[in-house]
């Protein structure tokens, strides 16, 4: 799980780079903000991300075919910090149409995969940049378990359950996202004083 320190030094080190930071910070913040897997990531359409009228919406409608198993497809509220980073990327990318893909390959506009990049590219990518940072351990995975870990530990404060992390993480069974919810020992300490 990334802290927020390490989550806004990948930021400064994303946004400090000339070439591809609209991209790459969308594809990073996809990743925590959202809490979607490489293949997601790659699989996104800005159809799943637009609204009729082809402005940015308020949810990410990840359909079946782009998420992992049957139905892994979920509707994912847009964070405010993530929407403006996909208005940055859209504005950025010439000739964005509903089926094109979000995060596109530097190399692939004319493969097979019509310009998207593809997830074991991205999971490199997401290896590459933990690396090159100083962030040992840190995978594709790290910002997806961050997602899961803030929306686990937050969700009580608006009214919900691990039920809905459930749905956000789009996992068949809580005891999968229960796997990937850190703990919290200061929170454990201060709970067990409350008793």
């Amino acid at each position: 799980m990334l802290t927020e320190r390490q989550e806004a030094a990948v930021l400064g080190v994303l946004k400090a780079q000339g070439r591809y930071r609209e991209r790459n910070v969308a594809m990073f913040l996809l990743s925590v903000k959202a809490g979607l897997r490489a293949k997601e990531i790659s699989m996104l359409t800005w159809a799943m991300i637009t609204d009729a009228d082809g402005q940015i919406a308020e949810v990410i409608s990840l359909e079946n075919k782009a998420s992992k198993g049957k139905r892994g497809g979920r509707v994912v509220p847009l964070n405010r910090v993530l929407r403006e980073a996909l208005q940055a990327l859209r504005d950025s990318q010439e000739g964005a149409v509903s089926d094109s893909p979000v995060i596109r390959s530097e190399r692939g506009r004319n493969s097979e995969r019509g310009g998207r990049m593809a997830p074991g590219t991205i999971a490199d990518w997401f290896g590459d940049l933990y690396r090159g940072i100083g962030f040992d351990g840190c995978s594709s995975h790290s910002g997806r378990r961050t997602f899961i870990t803030r929306a686990a530990r937050r969700i009580s404060q608006v009214g919900g359950s691990l039920r809905d992390v459930q749905y956000l993480a789009g996992h068949a069974s809580l005891s999968t996202t229960q796997i990937y919810i850190d703990g919290d020992g200061e929170a454990q300490r201060k709970v067990v004083d409350l008793i």
